[in-house]
């Protein structure tokens, strides 16, 4: 994402006797407090009013002005350590229904609000950018962009606060399920939030080294067959057993979802959807479908073994942020409330590199959709082309070499052309390896790096 520069800051004289007020939506995300005490101690420093409006735009999109808290030193000096949001959190939408757009206005400034803050992903991004529009200058507007998917359209290199702590706490979940899925010959299939990105799915499947991690991106925007699905978890499970081992855990990314094929997820019609129409992808429980399909796919290879489906994400998105995670949303709350107070409006807050980047509203959104652009993973990227390197998986040379081929195909009781025909289409998107010789990328350059790799494949083995 390209950086721009800002539309100029309103004539609007800061005035101390409006307000600032504060509103977090979407889904939790550590951090969310150090964000709030960040801001308001700021904006009371330069004896600015704070106010919390609590649970999102739930009730003042409905004209209900009596859900605020007042926000002060005292009470928020310390809730920069806790998990959770301190004045509430909704997916209530107002952008839907235009009168609930204004009465947002109408409240705000029936509280004597002038600037507001919002905490949230894209879609509370998007709300905020309707509410600046609709107040027509007399309230000022910037977003804290919040969300353990990592999947707001800023730099690859800026994370989404919430993300590290998620990760950092799936991980420590999947470091134990990797010890009890070795020590009871058992199969997890562990299913990370994220929605239509798979950051943190890989980011944790990617640390804890665990056995492979799906995400929907590596299906480079087909529909996905659920039959992909499967056979790549039971391929792996063969690969693992021709190696003596009945153990692993396999990082599911919960965006898969959205992807598969209609005809193969026929039930997904009647699924429910959240006030953004996003189907409520917590209500389709991918796990068990994909533990009673692998199941059922080994089976016809005579192949039994313990499968789990574990989902994690509700146990991450409230957990008190890491110090990383407290001291860069300390820098977006400070920074939030210092643009606004010097005037400034219409932006997304960023840290990029150390150093404040406002980004304008307008260049997050997709012009194809009018809607914010989201962030993928990068299937092209050095980073994913290590992370596929150390997943054991059935990979385009497994299928070059008769010795490994000949394991796999004793362990599912079929000779090498019948698991040629059952398992090589999988292998047909695998990215190429990865080449990162000193000819292929030299000193000092940035050019991607493709090609034959010398890494070994599967060394989660």
């Amino acid at each position: 994402m390209h950086v721009a520069a800002t539309r100029p800051p309103e004539a609007l004289a800061v005035t101390h006797h409006k307000k600032l007020a504060i509103l977090v939506g979407g889904g939790p995300a550590p951090g969310i407090n150090s964000v709030i005490s960040a801001a308001t101690i700021r904006a009371c420093l330069e004896d600015v009013e704070v106010i919390g409006v609590r649970d999102g735009f739930e009730w003042i999109m409905h004209g209900d002005v009596d859900h605020v808290t007042p926000l002060t030193i005292e009470t928020v000096s310390r809730i920069h350590f806790r998990g959770g949001s301190h004045i509430g959190i909704s997916r209530a939408n107002p952008t839907v229904d235009p009168q609930h757009l204004e009465n947002v206005v109408i409240s705000l400034l029936r509280l004597n609000v002038s600037q507001l803050i919002s905490i949230g992903g894209d879609d509370t991004a998007f709300s905020a950018l309707k509410v600046e529009q609709r107040a027509e200058r007399r309230i000022r507007v910037v977003h804290v962009p919040k969300t353990i998917d990592n999947d707001l359209d800023l730099p690859a290199h800026v994370d989404t606060f919430g993300f590290q702590t998620a990760r950092h706490y799936g991980v420590e979940i999947v470091k134990n399920l990797m010890v009890d899925a070795r020590t009871t010959s058992r199969w997890y299939f562990v299913i990370a939030m994220g929605r239509k990105a798979g950051h943190l799915a890989l980011g944790i499947g990617k640390a804890a080294g665990a056995t492979l991690t799906l995400i929907p991106e590596e299906f480079a925007g087909r529909p996905i067959r659920l039959k992909a699905l499967v056979d790549t978890l039971a391929g792996a499970i063969i690969k693992r057993l021709s190696y003596g081992r009945r153990d692993g855990v396999a990082m599911i990314a919960e965006g898969l979802v959205l992807d598969l094929d209609p005809g193969d997820l026929a039930q997904l019609e009647d699924v429910e959807r959240d006030a953004h129409g996003h189907v409520r992808i917590a209500e389709v429980n991918i796990g068990e479908i994909l533990k009673a399909a692998v199941q059922k796919r080994l089976a016809q290879f005579g192949l039994k073994t313990t499968l789990v489906a574990k989902n994690i994400g509700y146990e991450l998105r409230c957990a008190d942020p890491i110090p990383l995670d407290m001291e860069y949303t300390r820098d977006l709350g400070y920074c939030a409330a210092k643009y606004l107070l010097a005037g400034g409006n219409a932006v997304v807050i960023s840290m990029q590199g150390g150093h404040f980047v406002p980004v304008p509203f307008e260049h997050m959104l997709d012009p194809a959709t009018g809607r914010a652009r989201l962030r993928l993973v990068d299937i092209h990227s050095t980073r994913y082309a290590i992370a596929r390197r150390y997943m054991l998986r059935l990979r385009r040379d497994d299928f070059d070499d008769p010795h490994e081929l000949a394991k796999f195909a004793a362990t599912a009781g079929l000779s090498l052309q019948q698991f040629r025909e059952e398992f090589e289409p999988l292998v047909q998107l695998e990215p190429p390896p990865l080449d990162i010789s000193p000819a292929s990328v030299p000193a000092g350059t940035a050019s991607p790096c493709r090609g034959s790799s010398t890494l070994k494949s599967d060394d989660s083995r």
